[in-house]
């Protein structure tokens, strides 16, 4: 009983170190391919999000997990270089969404492809079946 426990430990111990690694790797990615685009890391990450359609500033610090006064001067930014729009909400004189401008979603693909080609680089040398079974697994715990 006592080594299944360790085992399992370990294995927990292992998945976790295996994901923090690729969370980094990603994070290091990410920059990689933003930055010659001309973005940070989070501007593109916030381009990103937007491209399923506007957002809140409120839900947008929490997808973001940035503080509302960092995203308010990150979209002022993108705002200046007219990447974002700031739309009204309807009934709410204080409020607004944050939308990608035409020349916004462009970008926000061009981040979105280059970071998904780097993806399948890093990636084409898995066999199909590992490749199948590391998706399935993935998703299950993505929300």
């Amino acid at each position: 009983m006592g080594d299944m426990v360790t085992t399992t430990a370990a294995q927990d111990t292992d998945l976790a170190s295996a994901l923090v690694q690729t969370m980094h790797l990603l994070q290091d990615l990410h920059a990689e391919t933003s930055r010659p685009l001309g973005l940070t890391s989070q501007q593109a990450r916030l381009l990103c999000v937007l491209i399923a359609g506007p957002q809140g500033m409120t839900d947008l610090s929490h997808i973001l997990s940035i503080e509302r006064s960092s995203l308010t001067s990150m979209v002022d930014r993108l705002e200046r270089r007219s990447l974002v729009a700031r739309a009204p909400i309807p009934g709410d004189r204080r409020a607004f969404r944050i939308e990608l401008t035409p020349d916004g979603l462009e970008l926000a693909h061009q981040v979105h492809d280059a970071v998904v080609d780097r993806i399948n680089t890093l990636t084409a040398a898995l066999p199909a079946g590992t490749r199948a079974t590391v998706t399935a697994a993935l998703q299950s715990i993505l929300p």
